[in-house]
């Protein structure tokens, strides 16, 4: 862990150095940078809204435990087990929405949907930019295209839009220091092909 988190800080001050100026309009007078202290802010205030908001409750597969189901930390964040399909014959209703027993799969009046790998993985957000990452909060767009099809129940990007511009920042560097899960997820079922 120590590791990734060095890894993470060494590529954010990397990226803050690059981006931060050190000097104000003024030649005379200097601004004061510390890209080790503002990556270690940035990654802590991330670690903060992501557990705050709850990411874990989707995009973390489940154990069982005395005390019922809790995330699984050895594969953080990375979305539905693509070796786990939604089993079952349900029926659709718009009367009911349920959840898969790792809750990382729903079922509802749109089909079944699948929680996203949101680890630094290549399979999960490791290629994202900031830039897609902002669009899927913001705009609801799958993977941050701006063609893509909307993201589905039981994302709550409705609520996630609303966060500011700094916190949509930090969640996405902590992401991306995240440990990287190799998990393909699976593509979600409409109804249509659920009834076919």
């Amino acid at each position: 862990m120590k590791k990734i988190i060095l890894s993470a800080i060494g590529l954010s001050v990397l990226a803050l150095a690059c981006t931060q100026q050190n000097t104000s309009n003024d030649a005379s007078k200097t601004v004061e940078v510390n890209p080790v202290a503002d990556s270690l802010k940035l990654l802590e205030s991330g670690a903060y809204m992501v557990n705050a908001i709850g990411c874990d409750d989707c995009h973390t597969p489940k154990k069982m435990t005395e005390f019922g189901p809790a995330p699984d930390m050895e594969v953080r964040f990375s979305g539905h087990p693509a070796e786990q399909p939604f089993k079952g014959d349900y029926k659709l209703t718009s009367d009911y929405a349920m959840f898969n027993h790792s809750l990382t799969a729903a079922l509802g009046p749109w089909g079944i949907s699948y929680a996203s790998n949101i680890s630094s993985d290549a399979t999960g957000i490791g290629n994202w930019t900031l830039e897609q990452f902002t669009r899927a909060l913001r705009e609801g767009k799958s993977k941050g295209l701006e063609n893509g099809r909307m993201l589905l129940p039981p994302m709550p990007w409705p609520n996630l839009k609303n966060l500011s511009d700094d916190d949509i920042k930090a969640i996405f560097y902590y992401l991306k220091s995240s440990k990287p899960v190799r998990n393909i997820v699976p593509a979600p079922v409409s109804p249509a092909e659920m009834q076919g």
